[in-house]
């Protein structure tokens, strides 16, 4: 960074990354809220940042202690995959639908079942 130019230009692009985040966070926030719901937790939980991945972690059938897995760089990963199925087999869902839309696409795979007709079942 050798002239102003240049760190305003490194601003403005941090700034419209900035609002798509907003805008992914409230998409999960609003999906997330109908998953809740559906799975007898108070939905508002989905807007808090920390408390909707213990929340998640207690609709997947683990303790919400479990939830402190996702602090653990290595962990993480593995534990999310874990948690996308166990969520994907409480709502009835298999095992691709689990890992492309829960995993990888989780937006999407939310808003399916929220919204969708998938029942929520403890097993």
């Amino acid at each position: 960074m050798y002239d102003i130019t240049d760190q305003a230009q490194i601003f403005s692009l941090m700034q419209d990354y900035s609002i798509w985040g907003v805008v992914v966070y409230v998409l999960i926030a609003v999906a997330l809220w109908r998953v809740f719901s559906k799975a007898g937790y108070a939905g508002i939980l989905a807007i808090i940042p920390i408390v909707n991945m213990f929340v998640l972690v207690k609709v997947a059938g683990y303790s919400a202690w479990m939830g402190l897995l996702y602090f653990i760089p290595i962990v993480n990963f593995i534990f999310a995959i874990i948690v996308a199925f166990k969520l994907g087999a409480r709502f009835g869902k298999g095992g691709a639908f689990s890992f492309f839309l829960l995993f990888l696409f989780s937006v999407i795979g939310y808003f399916i079942i929220g919204y969708g007709k998938a029942q929520y079942r403890e097993v």
